[in-house]
């Protein structure tokens, strides 16, 4: 655990560091921060990143839904756990190899490399981070719920609106923030299909530390890593309270 996280803290820690030197320890200072934060180039770095992890976020959380909805409220069929691993497969293949094959895709289909690429390939790398939470959240629903407001005369999409969504809302947040940062951290895929103009943070930061790494690096680092606990935390928090709730709601619905 030592190895693991002793880096990390190192790296928080010389973040705050007043001289320049990132292995000599000088006094507390963030004006690593203040520089990092008046970059020009950081500034449009971060604002990429925010565009393509928003839009992506949002397109891969609306197709990981409805492919949700689809394998666990759908007709059963033979190949139901084929296309389950077929979901989650991009989670197990080496992602230089998806890289790889989503910029050879754009080649072939004479699509120049820009920030709309990036969103494409991030949303489809993020879907399965996003299904995950969100099946396992629809597995755990009530259904009796569902059936007791079609026996109520409520239409398909009344219920969807008023019984399944509300109900499955902290799947689909927690879903939503894992596929965020995912996004937001990749540098593979960004680095594959990402053009002139529309590099990343982490394109920005890997640029960087060719030249050294600096306080700077090491402050833009220990944000990136800052924003990765707290949407992971919360989408653990939303996921915790959405399974207390869903027991709770069955006890009383049982009772």
């Amino acid at each position: 655990m030592a190895l693991l996280y002793a880096p990390v803290v190192i790296l928080v820690v010389f973040s705050f560091n007043a001289n320049r030197a990132v292995t000599i320890w000088a006094g507390f200072s963030l004006d690593w921060y203040v520089r990092a934060a008046a970059n020009s180039g950081l500034q449009k770095a971060a604002l990429n990143s925010l565009i393509v992890g928003i839009v992506a976020t949002v397109c891969a959380t609306a197709m990981a839904t409805a492919a949700a909805l689809a394998t666990s409220r759908g007709q059963r069929f033979r190949g139901i756990n084929a296309l389950y691993a077929l979901i989650s497969m991009p989670m197990m293949i080496p992602e230089i190899v998806i890289a790889v094959g989503t910029l050879s895709f754009f080649a072939l289909a004479g699509i120049r490399l820009g920030l709309v690429n990036v969103i494409i390939a991030h949303t489809v790398f993020c879907i399965p981070f996003a299904y995950l939470p969100i099946r396992a959240r629809l597995e755990v629903m009530d259904k009796r719920l569902e059936e007791a407001a079609s026996d109520l005369y409520a239409s398909a999409w009344q219920s969807f609106r008023l019984i399944t969504l509300p109900l499955l809302m902290p799947g689909i947040v927690s879903g939503a923030m894992l596929a965020f940062i995912i996004s937001i951290d990749d540098y593979i895929i960004t680095s594959m299909v990402a053009g002139a103009g529309a590099g990343t943070l982490p394109i920005y930061v890997y640029t960087q530390l060719r030249l050294g790494v600096t306080p700077e690096i090491n402050a833009i680092s220990t944000v990136l890593l800052a924003i990765s606990i707290l949407f992971v935390a919360a989408s653990h928090l939303v996921g915790s309270y959405g399974l207390a709730r869903t027991r709770s709601g069955s006890v009383r619905h049982t009772g």
